[in-house]
């Protein structure tokens, strides 16, 4: 969703909705992996029934990662995907339905921000190659060394399109997949697998929302589904919440920011392609046997229990003394659509709107409204504008309060940089001796001074080295002029400060000034080049925009009111332009079709990737003779629009004419090979089963009787699914071998599985999906507790761990107290060292608590976050130091490790799943104080703990 840091800004007001995952491992025997039995309880204490899987947020990681190497061809990308697949059913093991869905044509509103990304991956690839060549010549030139460029061939993203070859390789690769895990592996045997493929028209995560919906809409669906939808984007909670089903949950992988990144050119870590110096690579091990590996560490998972979001928006939302009826599940709908004013894939983002000052608004006004903004979908526009006139008054402050927001976070961190600067460069010179600084408490004593007149010569020499090399580095600085006398101060006043020697980094132009008078009349002749004045044209741009509400709303509830519609305007209009809106919209155009995947390549692809088009196709994006070569500019201007870097800014490409498109395809749409045609066709949803599954021999009978009529699925032998099942034109069928796409796999020459092409229960024209708790739903037991909201009342704050309330807390009986004291004496003991003659400290090993568990401690030590660098010595039978300076701080972080070390295998608790006192999360800060008796100990985190 286009909602800057969307994720980060509920996360941080929410904590509680965030849980980790716990993930068991596959194990090895004898050099044989032994996989993990899905069969048995989820060890997460939750048992999920259906899993759906937005399978673009698999792909792109699988193909082009940025933490580890990438793959080498094809083959090994789905290889790659299959086991992340696995490792998600490893994590929730559904127990109904696995719903994979890949995006396939998009709406028209959605194609304009996927057309913006492709030519920005175009450009910036190209600018890449620019300023790698650049860079190389210039650290070459420098005399700096640098590996030979590898001649390979990149791999384009791009293809990651519906109509592309590759799509259609993966949709095959991943039936074989689903029939090879359908016939051996014991956890699929009783799922129903559901596989939506780019064929199949529609955005992935908006395909699994239409199936739930719905699904929903049937007599015999489970209210009491659990739900677990795997996905990066943030827009995936909007519509988890547009569901109303109690139990929903998002499961998505685990962000964590300032990941190292090699540079492009030498290949090592800790700086940038801009900054690389050509410096010899440091030795990867001690024999250098590390020299072509990255540094990575797997990817962890969370879960976001929206049972838990709908919670806490109870308790926000929940208004009294309101003149009608308080509805939560209607106010949950209208916090929906409020998300939308802050930004989203169809529409760019209000500039005055913010999401928590608005929802305050809305609440204000709330009483004034006489109802909710929203209702299953379609939008109460004349409560709309009372909002936005209310918001629109205060504009000008809200730019104003903004701009002071910034400066004063410019000047902290200015500050902060100070004070960095400052402690990292410590004291010009230390003194030695009886006037050398000493930590209070220590056991030595300096020695006295023997000779008071050469030490105080010894202190003036080193003041004048050090004043020496400060002149000398300001001499070098001026340009060899060594004077520094008012003449020169008074020669420099007018001089303006390099870039480099400025604590601040500069700032793009922003020629609107939001915070200033008349920003208004700027706003709309920068952006629009237009006047303020021109009321017929902001109107125009007001009434494309509560369309594109309308449209959005309409999209999360009751599916794709329109696949032609979008906004035709980069830029947005103010809260206070909206006036009477009340009939700016009716209704949109029906029966609209979808682009066929080929002209949807057409729409969003750079001429850079015309690759993946047939040549004639292909001709139309770079010829100069194309009656639509304007479509495909080879350059075009990103605005900023206020913001720092340019993947933030606003692309101003132009937009595509869908009829002069279409016009100049018909000329071209003969020449399509019959391989052509086929990936430019719509195709349909497969269903597969296995053979232990009821509804295998009612599927069975169908092929066997060639039965080419569309057959309702029988509710009772498939936990209540309905819809209409056809005959797959090339299917997998039991007994068949099964051929693999893969060169490295198996073919399956006894499969078991089954598939048959699926429709959705079908549903007449104007009929509503109702947005309510359907009868018999069972709220959750709630998760949240009194003192979860006021944290500073000296209460106890003991979040729930999981999704098991009752689950049984560990705890330390009086010899587990015994053996904690036993661990300060021991890091007491580490802690008092012997100084050798070279001043390094040896730090003993040999003696612990319990005996046996040297190497162990030795081992949990070395996994410490941001760990000292530990060299291991053995200087005896028994005996084995480690060389190293460990900071005070860890002593603290050792000893919980070592209780670790000693009871976790005993007690085999899971990760820590929430926050310490302060609120630090457990996924930014690793909070281990899950035992009792040792938060009684330690009641901050080891953020807190710095």
């Amino acid at each position: 969703m286009g909602v800057p840091a969307f994720f980060r800004w509920l996360s941080r007001k929410y904590p509680s909705i965030i849980v980790h995952c716990v993930e068991e491992k596959g194990k090895e025997c004898n050099g044989v992996r032994i996989p993990v039995d899905t069969t048995k309880p989820n060890p997460n204490e939750v048992e999920f029934d259906n899993l759906y899987l937005d399978m673009n947020g698999i792909i792109h990681p699988c193909t082009h990662p940025e933490d580890k190497p990438a793959p080498k061809n094809e083959d090994e990308m789905m290889v790659a995907i299959f086991e992340y697949i696995d490792r998600l059913f490893n994590i929730v093991r559904p127990r109904r339905v696995l719903y994979m869905a890949i995006d396939g044509v998009a709406p028209r509103a959605k194609m304009n921000q996927q057309r913006s990304r492709r030519f920005r991956a175009s450009k910036e690839g190209v600018e890449l190659v620019e300023e790698k060549s650049r860079v190389r010549e210039e650290v070459i030139q420098k005399g700096g060394y640098l590996p030979p460029e590898e001649i390979k061939e990149r791999f384009d993203s791009n293809c990651i399109t519906p109509g592309t070859e590759f799509m259609d390789n993966l949709a095959h690769c991943l039936r074989y997949y689903v029939a090879e895990r359908l016939t051996n592996d014991p956890g699929w045997k009783n799922i129903v697998v559901f596989l939506s493929d780019a064929s199949v028209p529609g955005e992935g995560e908006h395909k699994i929302m239409d199936f739930i919906r719905r699904q929903r809409a049937q007599p015999n669906h489970d209210p009491n589904t659990h739900h677990c939808l795997c996905g990066a984007d943030a827009d995936l909670i909007m519509l988890g919440l547009a569901t109303h089903e109690p139990n929903f949950t998002i499961i998505r992988e685990e962000f964590k920011p300032n990941k190292p990144r090699p540079c492009g050119l030498c290949g090592q870590t800790g700086h940038e392609i801009k900054d690389c110096q050509g410096m010899p690579r440091e030795k990867q091990g001690q024999h250098d046997e590390f020299a072509n590996t990255m540094p990575s560490a797997e990817q962890e998972f969370i879960f976001i229990r929206l049972c838990v979001l709908r919670e806490y928006l109870a308790r926000e939302l929940t208004m009294a003394s309101l003149p009608f009826p308080f509805d939560f599940e209607r106010s949950v709908d209208d916090w929906v659509f409020m998300c939308f004013f802050v930004g989203n894939d169809f529409l760019p983002h209000l500039p005055s709107l913010e999401i928590s000052p608005f929802i305050r608004d809305y609440q204000s006004e709330t009483r004034c409204l006489n109802g909710y903004l929203t209702q299953n979908g379609y939008v109460n526009l004349e409560r709309v504008e009372m909002i936005m006139q209310a918001v629109g008054v205060a504009e000008d402050n809200i730019f104003k309060k903004r701009k002071e927001d910034e400066e004063n976070f410019k000047r902290r961190n200015k500050e902060k940089r100070k004070r960095m600067k400052a402690e990292q460069q410590g004291p010009a010179y230390l003194t030695t001796g009886q006037f050398a600084p000493h930590a209070l408490g220590r056991r030595d004593r300096p020695e006295a001074v023997q000779n008071a007149r050469h030490q105080a010569c010894d202190m003036r020499m080193q003041s004048n080295m050090v004043n020496a090399a400060q002149s000398l580095k300001a001499m070098m600085k001026n340009g060899g002029n060594s004077s520094a006398g008012p003449s020169d101060s008074a020669d420099s006043r007018g001089v303006k400060r390099k870039a480099d020697d400025s604590d601040s980094e500069p700032e793009p132009e922003d020629n609107v000034r939001l915070w200033e008078e008349g920003w208004k009349q700027r706003y709309y002749k920068n952006k629009f080049d237009v006047d303020a004045t021109d009321e017929d044209f902001r109107r125009k741009v007001v009434q494309s925009y509560v369309e594109g509400l309308c449209w959005v709303l309409r999209y999360y509830y009751q599916g794709c009111a329109s696949w032609k519609w979008y906004f035709p305007f980069h830029y947005a209009p103010f809260a206070s332009d909206f006036k009477d809106i009340k009939d700016m919209f009716s209704d949109f155009e029906k029966d609209t079709k979808p682009f066929k995947p080929l002209e949807q390549l057409m729409g969003v692809f750079p001429a850079a990737s015309g690759n993946f088009l047939p040549p004639t196709w292909r001709n139309l994006m770079s010829s100069p003779d194309s009656s639509i070569i304007d479509f495909y500019p080879d350059d075009f201007a990103i605005d900023l629009n206020g913001k720092k870097y340019a993947w933030q800014g606003v692309a101003l490409l132009p937009f595509v004419d869908e009829r002069r498109l279409r016009a100049a395809l018909a000329d071209v749409y003969p020449d399509l090979t019959p391989e052509e045609k086929r990936r430019n066709s719509l195709g349909s949803d497969v269903l597969f089963l296995g053979k232990s599954h009821p509804l295998f021999d009612f599927i069975h009978e169908l092929y066997r009787t060639e039965s080419n009529e569309d057959t309702e699925i029988p509710a009772e032998l498939c936990h209540g699914i309905q819809g209409r099942l056809n005959l797959d034109d090339d299917p997998i069928l039991p007994d068949n071998t099964v051929r693999s796409p893969v060169p490295m796999l198996r073919d399956i020459s006894q499969n078991t599985a089954i598939g048959v092409k699926f429709k959705d229960p079908q549903y007449p024209d104007g009929f509503v999906f109702k947005a309510v708790l359907l009868p018999g739903a069972k709220i959750p037991s709630k998760v949240l507790k009194p003192e979860d909201w006021v944290r500073g009342n000296g209460q106890s704050w003991r979040p729930q761990l999981g999704f098991n309330p009752n689950r049984q807390q560990a705890h330390l009986d009086q010899s587990g107290f015994r053996a904690l004291g036993y661990v300060h004496i021991y890091i007491f003991n580490i802690i008092n060292v012997k100084t050798s003659k070279k001043k390094k400290k040896l730090f003993p090993f040999s003696h612990s608590p319990q005996s046996g568990k040297s190497g162990l401690l030795l081992g949990r030590l070395f996994t410490l976050p941001n760990r000292p660098r530990l060299v291991q010595k053995s200087v005896g039978v028994r005996t084995t130091v480690v060389q190293c300076c460990i900071p005070y701080s860890y002593m603290m972080r050792i000893s919980v490790r070592i209780m670790e070390a000693l009871y976790t295998p005993r007690i085999h608790l899971p990760r820590p799943q929430t926050h310490c006192q302060t609120g630090h999360s457990g996924g930014c800060c690793g909070w281990y104080n899950v035992h009792n008796g040792i938060s009684r100990l330690f009641h901050t985190c080891y953020v807190c703990s710095l």
